[in-house]
C-alpha cells in the first residue's frame, strides 16, 4: 500500500490525505504534518503514536512525500529518499471504509485544512517504491 503527492508550502498540523471514520475504524492521517514544526509525518488507525520524520514539509519548496507499507513496516519519503521508518512491524494494517479526503483532516476541523499547493496524488493498492 502507498500513496505520493506532490506539495508546496502548508503549515504545522495542516493535513494532506486523511480517511475518515467508517465503520471497521476510527479514521487516519495518511500524509500529513505534526503540529508544532510542520515535520513529516502519518499516524495510521491502530497506532498509539504516528510515525514522524525529522523533515520539514512547510517551507514552501516543492516535495514529492509519500507513505508506504510493504506487509510489516510502514516507511516515510521525501523528494525519493526515506526519511523514516517503523521501529517495529505489522502483520496487516487495519482495513477500513472509510472515504478519503484531500487536504484536510478526518474530522474536517478548519485547523487541518492544507493551506498550500497539492499535486499528482498517487495511491496504490500495494507496496512501490519512490
Amino acid at each position: 500500500m502507498g500513496g505520493f503527492a506532490w506539495i508546496k508550502g502548508g503549515a504545522p498540523g495542516q493535513v494532506i490525505i486523511s480517511q475518515t471514520a467508517g465503520t471497521r475504524s476510527e479514521g487516519s492521517t495518511w500524509l500529513g504534518t505534526d503540529p508544532s514544526e510542520g515535520k513529516f509525518m502519518a499516524s495510521l488507525t491502530h497506532e498509539v503514536l504516528p510515525l514522524k520524520s525529522d523533515f520539514v514539509i512547510t517551507d514552501d519548496q516543492w516535495h514529492d512525500i509519500g507513505l508506504v507499507y510493504d506487509g510489516s513496516s510502514k516507511y516515510l519519503y521525501v523528494d525519493g529518499a526515506e526519511v523514516a521508518k517503523d521501529t517495529k512491524s505489522f502483520s496487516m494494517l487495519e482495513s477500513s471504509d472509510g472515504g478519503l479526503y484531500l487536504g484536510a483532516g478526518k474530522h474536517l476541523d478548519e485547523a487541518s485544512f492544507f493551506s498550500a499547493l497539492i499535486d499528482d496524488v498517487r495511491i496504490h493498492n500495494r507496496a512501490v517504491s519512490p
